[in-house]
């Protein structure tokens, strides 16, 4: 079944609460956790400028955890890519962060790209990378202690660190075998399967 474009789904339908329940359903695939959107937020960040009505759509959103979720969509080539998604979290981290907060307040952040390109060098078509501190000796993996486990309800400092997904639509394969799977060939093909059931895909099929 075709559908719309996802990028201009983001600009002109994923912002209406009532369709909330499409974007909820990629991120919980992705992420592998139930995510409720609490909000679409107006940042600088994800405000349209005259290159990114052809380069990108950022959608910026809040979850149920009062985390922070950027969603870009990138069309076209550009090297210097991964600094600019470095840039993104960054700029969200100290906007949410008002002058005189203890750093305790800093927001968790996942920063998800849609490339429709060939964003670095590897040949798998989804990827994700977070924060990791391993002794130079040991290998070990620097945890959290009981205390901040306590008080930042994190298990891991990986938690507290941004993390990002990068899905390269054009690199997939077009063999569905999961949900996950499914989504991207929807990102690729902006077609919807019907034997498709990931969460999101069957309200997205009515738009």
């Amino acid at each position: 079944m075709q559908v719309v474009r996802f990028d201009w789904a983001m600009k002109k339908i994923l912002r209406n609460k009532a369709n909330f329940v499409i974007l909820e359903g990629l991120l919980s695939v992705l992420l592998k956790e139930q995510i409720k959107i609490q909000d679409i937020l107006e940042s600088e960040s994800n405000k349209e400028t005259e290159e990114a009505k052809f380069n990108r759509v950022d959608l910026l959103v809040k979850n149920q955890a009062e985390e922070l979720i950027i969603i870009e969509v990138q069309n076209n080539k550009q090297y210097d890519y991964f600094q600019r998604m470095l840039w993104g979290t960054s700029s969200v981290i100290k906007e949410y962060l008002d002058k005189g907060m203890d750093y305790s307040n800093v927001k968790k952040v996942y920063a998800i790209t849609v490339a429709y390109f060939d964003l670095g060098q590897g040949s798998d078509y989804v990827y994700h990378g977070k924060t990791e501190f391993r002794g130079l000796h040991t290998q070990e993996i620097l945890n959290l202690s009981y205390e901040q486990r306590n008080a930042f309800a994190r298990e891991n400092v990986s938690e507290i660190y941004p993390e990002y997904y990068v899905i390269k639509a054009n690199k997939f394969n077009d063999v569905v075998r999961d949900e996950l799977d499914e989504w991207v060939y929807f990102l690729k093909h902006s077609k919807i399967l019907d034997e498709f059931s990931a969460p999101g895909l069957e309200v997205a099929k009515s738009l």
